[in-house]
């Protein structure tokens, strides 16, 4: 085999892979919070809410988790365009992944809601709670501390899945490498250099949302079991 491997010149380009890595980062973040405020609703509304609501929400789920990323994101991006209203790139990743993990984080938190026991339900009924402070103290809490590690992992597969936002120019992490790959030609370098960038952050979320868990579950603190 003839080819040279060279990784030095990734050294050079450290700030566009900084650059990228940071609005994999921002794009992430923000797709991830508004995804998880969007699924709760979603799933209260699954376990409490009206007949009709909860088929809406149903069919939702089903055509979000049954279609592909890569196909939302084109909606989002070049249908909503068609429309009249054209949205950034940025912009147009942030909403594709937000309810694309609106859809996963519902089922995951309708489980979590379900198995809070009825009889502590019950029992805050009893006390006189609001159906608010039912839900707020009695019911999201547990369920969320139920169902955090599968979340969390959510969450990291979320980043991983960004990576498709590079087919509608967003410059995260992969547009990035994709730009490099198409002036060095150095495609096994970028990408085994990319992919170790992904791994990082990957680590990073988890080390992230682990901390988080600590703060917010006590029981799991103890534990030591965050995630």
């Amino acid at each position: 085999m003839s080819y040279q491997f060279d990784f030095s010149f990734l050294i050079e380009r450290w700030p566009a892979f900084a650059a990228g890595a940071w609005l994999t980062i921002q794009l992430t973040v923000v797709a991830i919070a508004l995804g998880f405020a969007l699924g709760t609703v979603c799933a209260l509304t699954r376990v409490y809410g009206h007949p009709l609501l909860r088929r809406l929400i149903g069919a939702y789920v089903e055509v979000i988790r049954n279609t592909p990323l890569l196909m939302q994101l084109f909606i989002v991006y070049f249908g909503i365009a068609s429309l009249g209203l054209r949205l950034s790139a940025d912009v147009s990743a942030v909403i594709a992944l937000a309810v694309n993990m609106g859809a996963y984080t519902t089922e995951i938190m309708r489980a979590g809601i379900e198995a809070v026991p009825r009889t502590q339900v019950e029992a805050a009924d009893v006390l006189g709670l609001s159906r608010l402070q039912v839900i707020a103290h009695v019911v999201l809490l547990p369920a969320i501390e139920r169902v955090y590690p599968a979340l969390s992992g959510q969450f990291v597969l979320s980043m991983l899945a960004s990576s498709v936002t590079s087919q509608i120019s967003a410059e995260e992490l992969t547009a990035t490498a994709e730009r490099i790959q198409s002036v060095t030609y150095r495609s096994f370098e970028v990408y085994i250099g990319v992919a170790l960038v992904y791994l990082a952050l990957s680590l990073l979320y988890r080390v992230g949302f682990w901390a988080i868990g600590t703060v917010l579950f006590v029981r799991r603190r103890r534990l030591a079991t965050a995630l």
